[in-house]
């Protein structure tokens, strides 16, 4: 019994492909309808896939655990008398080594220097480089890594020491090459500072080009804050920058700084924060809409080959009315005409499926050569596209193929 009904399945499936080919012109432009349906699924996914990895790599940059917490310039009273100061002090700091914050494993003083117009020089040789005060946690916080050199210890803090870290371009503007850096003196404004490292490039081009982001990156000269709170004349803090214990408690970790900041300061300053969960939420969301407009783009191409499948195997059945009269009054069931035309359609839907997996790869493999973006297509991605195409066939032939099954006999032999 088995036996039968396999060869009736293999019967079934003959027949599909003898009558394709016996329409090869029909065949080809459905096939090439669903191909070029599938192969734009292909490509918009390589392309979504390729945004979200390379966006999420320049957020990395940030460290997507990190909050920062600054002081609020909004005065809502124009009555009141706000106090002057940054409102983060070493106190602040102190409270904030105390064990207060639970959802904070680590953060960092920066005290910034923009508007104050230093001087970064050795000898003759002169760069832009901003120069920024951190504590011995701002690189491991950043993701920033060092390509010669170490970090900041605890000591170089507590100690004031005048030693820097240093950005690639900054080496490039003061000293051409990157050999032998370590133990050489660089000059800001009146001061001396010892060159301990050097950073990793880092790029946040794609973030730049859409106005988000700092300065450039690689440009940073980083000193310990205390040591530039000494060469500026004051203690103040501009930002805790600090990395939540986990992405979900970044909320957590911005109140809990921020209460203890408030209390601090007798509630005498307002404070802003900002996290990276934040910025992955809507950035997510973007994406998420961008693939959503691409796949609607993409699938009328689909729908117009499932339109073509459809038409095709219409077709097929006005063609062949007297034979499926002939083969139902020779007793083949329903079940067995329904069978061998859903055949034609999944025929044709898998096979334009399978070449459009082929030409979305290719298209993605050629889009990323030509921008340099990782865009090759995941499997998941691929498994999607041909599971949707052979769907399209089913659901495009099945209701020709059950007209076919439905027909009288008498009828069907009756048709010229």
């Amino acid at each position: 019994m088995k036996l039968l009904q396999r060869r009736s399945v293999l019967d079934g499936i003959a027949q599909a492909v003898l009558s394709l080919r016996d329409n090869r012109l029909r065949t080809i432009l459905s096939i090439l309808g669903i191909a070029a349906g599938i192969a734009a699924v292909m490509a918009v996914g390589s392309v979504s896939q390729g945004g979200h990895h390379l966006i999420f790599k320049e957020l990395e940059t940030f460290g997507l655990k990190s909050v920062w917490v600054w002081r609020s310039e909004e005065n809502p009273n124009p009555n009141r008398i706000v106090r002057t100061g940054g409102g983060i002090d070493p106190a602040d700091v102190a409270a904030l080594h105390s064990d207060c914050c639970t959802a904070v494993s680590r953060f960092t003083p920066i005290v910034f220097t923009s508007g104050r117009n230093l001087s970064v020089h050795v000898g003759e040789h002169y760069s832009n480089g901003e120069v920024d005060g951190v504590g011995s946690n701002y690189l491991a916080i950043n993701n920033d890594t060092l390509s010669i050199g170490s970090g900041f210890t605890r000591e170089d803090i507590l100690r004031r020491r005048n030693v820097a870290i240093i950005g690639i371009d900054v080496v490039k503007d003061l000293f051409g090459g990157t050999s032998g850096l370590t133990g050489k003196r660089i000059r800001i404004n009146e001061r001396n500072y010892t060159v301990i490292g050097v950073l990793e490039p880092k790029s946040r081009a794609l973030l730049a080009s859409i106005g988000s982001g700092r300065n450039d990156e690689n440009k940073r000269i980083l000193v310990p804050y205390t040591a530039l709170q000494l060469q500026l004349g004051n203690n103040e803090i501009q930002c805790i920058q600090a990395e939540a214990v986990e992405f979900s408690q970044a909320d957590a970790a911005v109140a809990q700084i921020t209460s203890v900041l408030e209390l601090q300061h007798r509630r005498q300053f307002g404070y802003h924060a900002e996290t990276m969960s934040k910025y992955i939420t809507t950035t997510n969301r973007i994406l998420q809409v961008v693939s959503l407009i691409g796949v609607v783009a993409a699938s009328i191409s689909l729908l117009v080959g499932g339109m073509g499948i459809m038409n095709i195997v219409s077709t097929s059945v006005l063609e062949r009315t007297r034979e499926i009269g002939l083969r139902k009054a020779v007793g083949a069931s329903k079940q067995h005409i329904l069978f061998q035309f859903l055949m034609e359609s999944v025929i044709l839907s898998t096979v334009g499926g399978v070449i459009g997996l082929v030409f979305g790869f290719v298209i993605s493999v050629i889009l990323a050569w030509f921008t340099g973006f990782p865009l090759t297509p995941s499997w998941h991605t691929i498994a999607i596209a041909l599971v949707v195409s052979i769907a399209i066939g089913l659901l495009s032939g099945y209701y020709p193929a059950s007209r076919a099954a439905n027909l009288s006999p008498v009828t069907a032999l009756r048709y010229e």
